[in-house]
């Protein structure tokens, strides 16, 4: 389960514009670590690793939805990024979440912050929707007489939260719910990327989950797995917590 203090590092270019992992499929090969000092310790295959100090550097320009500037990293770690993706990298920090509220395009309430994530805060998946996700390529496949894929693996979708138990895409209809002690408001699906289609290991592109998403869970346009939440209260949540759905859609 994610903190979202991982969503207060990005990666840009030299002139504050986001390196998306869409277009930097290598950026999804980054294990990126944080160490108790606030900083990161990096590791990509091919690079050596390198713990990263907490940012302390000065303050400059980001094109991010709510944000305009950013604190640059040592660096050490800029040059570590480009070698990474061979083209010019910054590592940059975002000092105080709280300059960064949740767009009212994407649920976002007075007070809601969001960080870098750029839409909500956690990223709530279910592995019983994945398995039907799963079910649904592997009978495209046999239609198509192809050999059925393994199953996907979770990370191509980056979650925070993953939950287990409930019906397939019950996710869908929930608008409140309780992970441990700790409250959880929904502030919308989930349309899904281009950055799902690489696999999380190998890095390679294909056309799943984009393709049977499309032939199964496409409307306005786009195609949806998981649900973004705000937090609405403060503490710690950790694996093997209860969830408890407080309220749904009628």
């Amino acid at each position: 389960m994610g903190t979202g203090e991982d969503r207060r590092w990005a990666v840009v270019d030299e002139s504050g514009d986001l390196h998306w992992a869409g277009g930097n499929p290598r950026l999804l090969s980054v294990a990126a670590t944080p160490t108790a000092e606030g900083g990161l310790l990096l590791e990509a295959p091919g690079l050596p690793r390198l713990k990263v100090p907490p940012a302390t550097g000065e303050h400059v320009p980001a094109h991010f939805v709510e944000v305009d500037t950013v604190v640059l990293a040592h660096p050490e770690a800029h040059a570590w990024f480009a070698r990474l993706l061979g083209k010019p990298a910054r590592l940059v920090w975002l000092d105080d979440p709280r300059r960064c509220a949740a767009p009212a395009s994407h649920g976002g309430l007075p007070g809601d912050v969001v960080s870098l994530a750029g839409d909500a805060l956690f990223l709530l998946t279910s592995r019983s929707s994945l398995r039907r996700l799963d079910d649904w390529i592997a009978e495209g496949a046999l239609e198509r007489q192809e050999e059925v894929p393994a199953p996907l693996d979770m990370a191509r979708f980056r979650p925070d939260l993953v939950v287990d138990g409930f019906a397939p895409y019950a996710e869908d209809t929930w608008r409140e719910i309780r992970i441990g002690a700790l409250r959880f408001r929904m502030s919308e699906l989930c349309d899904r990327c281009a950055v799902t289609t690489y696999d999380p290991t190998a890095f390679e592109k294909g056309r799943e989950p984009l393709s049977t998403l499309a032939r199964h869970r496409r409307w306005g346009g786009k195609t949806w797995f998981g649900v973004r939440f705000v937090p609405r209260d403060h503490g710690e949540i950790r694996v093997g917590d209860p969830v408890t759905v407080l309220a749904t859609e009628h």
